[in-house]
């Protein structure tokens, strides 16, 4: 999935983050905590996990969708652009 190195160590930092977040969940279960502390830790893996999935569609898109063989028309990079930055704004 990971198109480099570097994108690769970068996506398991942030599964190794949210790995972090959700033991802090099971932390603050654990330890009888108040709701909105809980909330609040659920909240933080629940945006953790859909900047997760828009970096991964991100790569889906401009190495599987478009062709990284050949540039894409200016039509192409502009419709791929618009389509990554509304699936961004629906995963905040």
């Amino acid at each position: 999935m990971a198109h480099t190195i570097e994108e690769k160590k970068k996506l398991l930092n942030r599964v190794r983050r949210i790995k972090g977040q959700v033991e802090a969940i099971e932390r603050t279960l654990d330890q009888e905590a108040e709701c909105s502390d809980v909330l609040h830790n659920i909240a933080a893996c629940r945006g953790a996990m859909d900047s997760l999935m828009a970096e991964v569609i991100e790569g889906h898109i401009r190495f599987h969708v478009l062709d990284p063989a050949t540039a894409p028309t200016d039509d192409q990079a502009q419709a791929a652009d618009d389509l990554i930055q509304a699936l961004r704004a629906y995963l905040k």
